[in-house]
Protein backbone atom coordinates (compact mmCIF):
# COMPACT_ATOMS: atom_id res chain seq x y z
CA UNK A 1 0.00 0.00 0.00
CA UNK A 2 1.51 3.26 -0.88
CA UNK A 3 0.15 7.02 0.60
CA UNK A 4 -1.09 7.35 -3.11
CA UNK A 5 -3.16 4.09 -3.95
CA UNK A 6 -4.67 4.96 -6.96
CA UNK A 7 -7.77 3.58 -6.09
CA UNK A 8 -10.68 6.30 -5.98
CA UNK A 9 -13.53 3.81 -5.13
CA UNK A 10 -15.01 4.90 -1.41
CA UNK A 11 -17.01 2.24 -0.08
CA UNK A 12 -19.37 3.29 2.90
CA UNK A 13 -19.15 1.14 5.58
CA UNK A 14 -21.36 -1.82 6.44
CA UNK A 15 -23.03 0.24 9.28
CA UNK A 16 -22.00 3.13 11.11
CA UNK A 17 -19.80 3.70 13.68
CA UNK A 18 -21.69 2.55 17.47
CA UNK A 19 -20.50 4.82 20.05
CA UNK A 20 -20.88 3.95 23.81
CA UNK A 21 -19.60 5.17 27.04
CA UNK A 22 -18.67 2.39 28.85
CA UNK A 23 -17.85 4.21 32.15
CA UNK A 24 -17.93 8.15 33.12
CA UNK A 25 -15.91 9.55 30.73
CA UNK A 26 -14.57 6.12 28.72
CA UNK A 27 -16.22 5.29 25.43
CA UNK A 28 -15.79 2.67 22.72
CA UNK A 29 -15.88 3.48 19.19
CA UNK A 30 -16.94 0.33 17.99
CA UNK A 31 -16.96 -0.33 13.72
CA UNK A 32 -19.43 -2.72 12.34
CA UNK A 33 -18.99 -5.38 11.15
CA UNK A 34 -15.66 -5.85 12.69
CA UNK A 35 -14.02 -8.00 9.91
CA UNK A 36 -10.28 -7.31 7.77
CA UNK A 37 -9.58 -3.93 8.76
CA UNK A 38 -12.56 -2.93 10.67
CA UNK A 39 -11.21 -2.15 14.08
CA UNK A 40 -12.60 -0.51 17.12
CA UNK A 41 -11.02 2.43 19.12
CA UNK A 42 -12.01 4.23 22.17
CA UNK A 43 -11.16 7.51 24.20
CA UNK A 44 -10.85 8.91 27.47
CA UNK A 45 -12.16 12.66 28.22
CA UNK A 46 -11.38 14.31 31.38
CA UNK A 47 -9.39 17.11 32.28
CA UNK A 48 -9.65 19.53 28.98
CA UNK A 49 -7.48 16.61 27.19
CA UNK A 50 -8.35 13.20 25.74
CA UNK A 51 -6.15 10.13 25.71
CA UNK A 52 -7.39 8.31 22.53
CA UNK A 53 -7.00 4.33 21.81
CA UNK A 54 -5.87 3.44 18.89
CA UNK A 55 -7.14 4.81 15.21
CA UNK A 56 -8.52 3.82 12.23
CA UNK A 57 -7.13 1.64 9.07
CA UNK A 58 -8.50 4.44 6.67
CA UNK A 59 -8.46 8.08 5.78
CA UNK A 60 -12.11 8.44 5.85
CA UNK A 61 -12.73 6.49 9.22
CA UNK A 62 -10.40 8.09 10.61
CA UNK A 63 -11.52 11.36 10.10
CA UNK A 64 -15.27 10.46 11.54
CA UNK A 65 -13.22 8.65 14.56
CA UNK A 66 -11.93 12.21 14.83
CA UNK A 67 -15.02 14.35 14.38
CA UNK A 68 -16.35 11.85 16.84
CA UNK A 69 -14.12 12.74 19.51
CA UNK A 70 -14.18 16.41 19.14
CA UNK A 71 -18.18 16.29 19.05
CA UNK A 72 -18.51 14.65 21.97
CA UNK A 73 -15.33 16.72 23.96
CA UNK A 74 -16.47 19.76 23.19
CA UNK A 75 -13.35 20.18 20.84
CA UNK A 76 -10.93 19.13 24.04
CA UNK A 77 -7.69 18.38 22.13
CA UNK A 78 -6.47 14.51 21.57
CA UNK A 79 -3.51 14.96 23.80
CA UNK A 80 -2.14 11.22 24.16
CA UNK A 81 -2.77 8.17 21.45
CA UNK A 82 -1.82 4.91 22.94
CA UNK A 83 -1.17 2.22 20.11
CA UNK A 84 -2.18 -1.42 21.07
CA UNK A 85 0.19 -2.72 18.49
CA UNK A 86 1.62 -2.08 14.84
CA UNK A 87 -1.15 -3.36 12.69
CA UNK A 88 -2.20 -0.96 10.08
CA UNK A 89 -5.88 -1.16 11.31
CA UNK A 90 -5.18 0.67 14.71
CA UNK A 91 -2.13 3.08 13.36
CA UNK A 92 -2.96 4.06 10.08
CA UNK A 93 -4.69 6.92 11.06
CA UNK A 94 -2.22 8.41 13.77
CA UNK A 95 -0.73 11.23 11.71
CA UNK A 96 -4.69 12.85 11.86
CA UNK A 97 -3.50 13.51 15.43
CA UNK A 98 -0.76 15.49 14.66
CA UNK A 99 -0.44 17.54 18.64
CA UNK A 100 -1.17 13.86 20.15
CA UNK A 101 1.96 12.31 21.72
CA UNK A 102 2.15 9.14 20.32
CA UNK A 103 2.53 6.24 22.95
CA UNK A 104 3.10 2.22 22.20
CA UNK A 105 5.60 -0.29 23.26
CA UNK A 106 8.98 -0.72 21.28
CA UNK A 107 8.33 -2.90 18.86
CA UNK A 108 5.14 -1.24 17.94
CA UNK A 109 7.40 1.57 16.53
CA UNK A 110 9.94 -0.40 15.19
CA UNK A 111 6.99 -2.57 12.93
CA UNK A 112 5.53 0.16 11.92
CA UNK A 113 9.10 1.80 10.59
CA UNK A 114 9.93 -1.65 9.47
CA UNK A 115 6.69 -1.78 7.18
CA UNK A 116 5.81 1.38 6.52
CA UNK A 117 3.00 1.63 3.98
CA UNK A 118 2.76 -2.23 2.62
CA UNK A 119 0.71 -3.19 -0.70
CA UNK A 120 -2.24 -5.64 0.44
CA UNK A 121 -4.02 -5.29 -3.07
CA UNK A 122 -3.19 -8.96 -4.11
CA UNK A 123 -5.29 -10.05 -1.03
CA UNK A 124 -7.75 -7.38 -0.28
CA UNK A 125 -7.82 -5.31 -3.42
CA UNK A 126 -10.17 -1.83 -3.94
CA UNK A 127 -9.83 0.10 -0.39
CA UNK A 128 -9.59 3.31 -0.20
CA UNK A 129 -6.46 3.99 2.20
CA UNK A 130 -6.77 7.60 1.64
CA UNK A 131 -3.50 10.29 1.96
CA UNK A 132 -1.83 8.04 4.60
CA UNK A 133 1.56 8.65 6.10
CA UNK A 134 3.83 6.98 8.20
CA UNK A 135 3.35 7.80 11.79
CA UNK A 136 4.66 5.71 14.43
CA UNK A 137 5.09 6.01 18.41
CA UNK A 138 7.14 8.23 19.34
CA UNK A 139 6.99 7.76 23.37
CA UNK A 140 8.14 3.76 24.06
CA UNK A 141 7.96 1.28 27.09
CA UNK A 142 8.93 -2.09 27.57
CA UNK A 143 6.58 -3.55 29.90
CA UNK A 144 3.95 -0.72 30.89
CA UNK A 145 3.33 2.70 31.19
CA UNK A 146 0.65 5.13 32.89
CA UNK A 147 -1.65 7.74 30.99
CA UNK A 148 -4.25 9.96 32.38
CA UNK A 149 -7.34 11.58 30.82
CA UNK A 150 -7.98 14.07 33.95
CA UNK A 151 -8.28 11.48 37.11
CA UNK A 152 -8.84 8.58 34.62
CA UNK A 153 -5.86 6.27 35.35
CA UNK A 154 -5.16 3.98 32.16
CA UNK A 155 -2.45 1.52 32.95
CA UNK A 156 -0.75 0.31 29.32
CA UNK A 157 0.41 -3.24 29.56
CA UNK A 158 2.40 -5.32 27.66
CA UNK A 159 2.28 -8.88 29.12
CA UNK A 160 5.50 -9.79 27.78
CA UNK A 161 5.12 -12.51 25.10
CA UNK A 162 4.12 -12.54 21.80
CA UNK A 163 -0.02 -13.40 21.16
CA UNK A 164 -1.68 -11.53 18.37
CA UNK A 165 1.72 -9.91 17.17
CA UNK A 166 4.62 -8.98 19.01
CA UNK A 167 3.73 -5.97 20.70
CA UNK A 168 0.12 -6.09 21.83
CA UNK A 169 -0.64 -3.93 25.03
CA UNK A 170 -3.95 -3.53 26.66
CA UNK A 171 -5.23 -0.20 28.14
CA UNK A 172 -6.72 -1.04 31.61
CA UNK A 173 -8.40 1.48 33.46
CA UNK A 174 -8.51 -0.42 36.99
CA UNK A 175 -10.95 2.30 38.63
CA UNK A 176 -13.63 1.81 36.24
CA UNK A 177 -13.29 -2.26 35.90
CA UNK A 178 -13.11 -1.53 31.73
CA UNK A 179 -9.79 -2.68 29.44
CA UNK A 180 -9.39 -1.87 26.05
CA UNK A 181 -7.78 -5.34 24.95
CA UNK A 182 -6.72 -4.52 21.27
CA UNK A 183 -6.79 -7.67 19.22
CA UNK A 184 -6.17 -10.44 22.16
CA UNK A 185 -9.54 -10.80 22.26
CA UNK A 186 -11.93 -10.85 18.88
CA UNK A 187 -15.85 -10.62 19.42
CA UNK A 188 -17.74 -12.53 16.79
CA UNK A 189 -14.20 -12.82 14.32
CA UNK A 190 -11.34 -15.36 14.28
CA UNK A 191 -8.36 -14.85 16.16
CA UNK A 192 -5.46 -14.13 14.21
CA UNK A 193 -2.24 -15.04 15.79
CA UNK A 194 -0.11 -15.45 12.12
CA UNK A 195 2.63 -12.68 13.25
CA UNK A 196 2.72 -13.47 17.04
CA UNK A 197 2.33 -16.76 18.99
CA UNK A 198 -0.80 -19.47 19.70
CA UNK A 199 0.96 -20.57 22.99
CA UNK A 200 1.95 -16.59 23.91
CA UNK A 201 -1.43 -15.63 23.30
CA UNK A 202 -2.71 -18.38 25.66
CA UNK A 203 -0.30 -16.99 28.29
CA UNK A 204 -1.43 -13.47 27.34
CA UNK A 205 -5.05 -14.40 28.10
CA UNK A 206 -4.41 -15.48 31.45
CA UNK A 207 -3.06 -12.10 32.25
CA UNK A 208 -5.69 -10.42 30.84
CA UNK A 209 -7.85 -12.52 32.74
CA UNK A 210 -6.59 -11.97 36.04
CA UNK A 211 -6.97 -8.12 35.42
CA UNK A 212 -10.65 -9.14 36.71
CA UNK A 213 -11.90 -6.74 34.25
CA UNK A 214 -16.00 -6.77 34.23
CA UNK A 215 -16.42 -4.35 29.98
CA UNK A 216 -14.10 -5.74 27.70
CA UNK A 217 -13.70 -3.44 24.60
CA UNK A 218 -12.08 -5.75 22.03
CA UNK A 219 -9.94 -4.94 19.09
CA UNK A 220 -13.18 -6.11 16.58
CA UNK A 221 -16.05 -6.84 17.26
CA UNK A 222 -18.78 -5.28 19.87
CA UNK A 223 -18.11 -4.34 23.86
CA UNK A 224 -18.36 -7.79 25.40
CA UNK A 225 -17.90 -9.35 29.17
CA UNK A 226 -14.61 -11.48 30.64
CA UNK A 227 -16.35 -14.63 29.03
CA UNK A 228 -15.04 -13.63 25.84
CA UNK A 229 -11.76 -14.26 26.84
CA UNK A 230 -12.57 -17.84 27.24
CA UNK A 231 -13.95 -18.35 23.34
CA UNK A 232 -10.87 -16.59 22.03
CA UNK A 233 -8.71 -18.84 24.23
CA UNK A 234 -10.76 -22.03 23.33
CA UNK A 235 -10.40 -21.04 19.75
CA UNK A 236 -6.34 -21.14 19.96
CA UNK A 237 -6.59 -24.27 21.54
CA UNK A 238 -8.32 -25.66 18.86
CA UNK A 239 -5.74 -23.92 16.27
CA UNK A 240 -2.74 -25.48 18.67
CA UNK A 241 -4.49 -29.00 18.21
CA UNK A 242 -5.62 -29.06 15.06
CA UNK A 243 -1.50 -28.02 14.29
CA UNK A 244 -0.37 -30.54 15.86
CA UNK A 245 -2.00 -33.56 14.35
CA UNK A 246 -2.12 -32.12 10.42
CA UNK A 247 1.65 -32.28 11.18
CA UNK A 248 2.18 -35.09 12.31
CA UNK A 249 -0.47 -36.39 9.26
CA UNK A 250 2.35 -34.97 6.93
CA UNK A 251 -0.21 -32.20 5.59
CA UNK A 252 0.44 -28.94 5.16
CA UNK A 253 -1.06 -25.96 6.68
CA UNK A 254 -3.40 -25.42 3.72
CA UNK A 255 -4.23 -29.08 3.26
CA UNK A 256 -4.85 -29.27 7.04
CA UNK A 257 -7.21 -26.65 6.88
CA UNK A 258 -9.37 -27.88 3.82
CA UNK A 259 -9.63 -31.32 6.03
CA UNK A 260 -11.19 -29.60 9.24
CA UNK A 261 -14.23 -28.91 10.65
CA UNK A 262 -14.83 -25.75 12.59
CA UNK A 263 -16.84 -27.34 14.65
CA UNK A 264 -17.95 -24.70 17.16
CA UNK A 265 -15.59 -22.02 15.46
CA UNK A 266 -17.62 -22.05 12.18
CA UNK A 267 -19.91 -19.25 13.31
CA UNK A 268 -16.93 -17.26 13.35
CA UNK A 269 -16.23 -14.70 10.57
CA UNK A 270 -13.53 -14.50 8.47
CA UNK A 271 -12.48 -18.34 8.66
CA UNK A 272 -9.58 -17.92 6.52
CA UNK A 273 -7.48 -17.32 9.35
CA UNK A 274 -7.04 -20.65 10.21
CA UNK A 275 -4.52 -20.72 7.29
CA UNK A 276 -2.51 -18.35 8.74
CA UNK A 277 -2.59 -19.59 12.12
CA UNK A 278 -1.84 -23.12 11.23
CA UNK A 279 1.45 -21.43 9.30
CA UNK A 280 2.19 -19.93 12.41
CA UNK A 281 1.16 -22.93 15.11
CA UNK A 282 3.38 -25.21 12.45
CA UNK A 283 6.36 -22.84 12.54
CA UNK A 284 6.04 -23.01 16.43
CA UNK A 285 6.46 -26.15 16.55
CA UNK A 286 9.30 -26.62 14.00
CA UNK A 287 11.16 -24.07 15.40
CA UNK A 288 11.28 -21.52 12.71
CA UNK A 289 10.08 -18.44 11.22
CA UNK A 290 6.81 -17.71 8.81
CA UNK A 291 6.73 -16.58 5.59
CA UNK A 292 4.23 -14.20 5.85
CA UNK A 293 3.09 -13.14 2.61
CA UNK A 294 2.78 -16.71 1.65
CA UNK A 295 0.75 -17.58 4.41
CA UNK A 296 -1.43 -14.81 3.14
CA UNK A 297 -1.70 -16.07 0.09
CA UNK A 298 -2.65 -19.51 1.09
CA UNK A 299 -5.38 -17.99 2.76
CA UNK A 300 -6.52 -16.28 -0.72
CA UNK A 301 -6.18 -20.05 -1.92
CA UNK A 302 -8.69 -21.29 0.94
CA UNK A 303 -11.00 -18.55 0.18
CA UNK A 304 -11.65 -20.17 -3.46
CA UNK A 305 -8.66 -18.25 -5.02
CA UNK A 306 -10.47 -15.13 -4.19
CA UNK A 307 -8.99 -11.57 -2.88
CA UNK A 308 -10.37 -11.52 1.08
CA UNK A 309 -13.52 -9.51 1.43
CA UNK A 310 -12.90 -6.29 3.08
CA UNK A 311 -15.37 -3.30 3.27
CA UNK A 312 -12.74 -0.77 4.88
Amino acid sequence: MSASHGITRDPEPTTAPLLGEVADGVFAYIQPDGTWWINNAGFLVGGGGVVAVDTCATERRTRAYADTIARVSGGAPVRTLVNTHHHGDHTHGNYLFPVATIVGHEETRAEILRQGLRDYDAVWPGVAWGDLRVAPPFLTFRDEVTVYAGDTRAEVRHFGVPAHTTNDSVVWLPDQGVVFTGDLVFNGGTPFLLMGSPTGCLHALERLRALGAHTLVPGHGPVCGPEQIDVTAGYVRFVIETAAAGRAAGLSPLDTARETDLGEHAALSDPERLVGNLHRAYAELDGRDVDIEAALLDMVVFNGGRPLSCHA
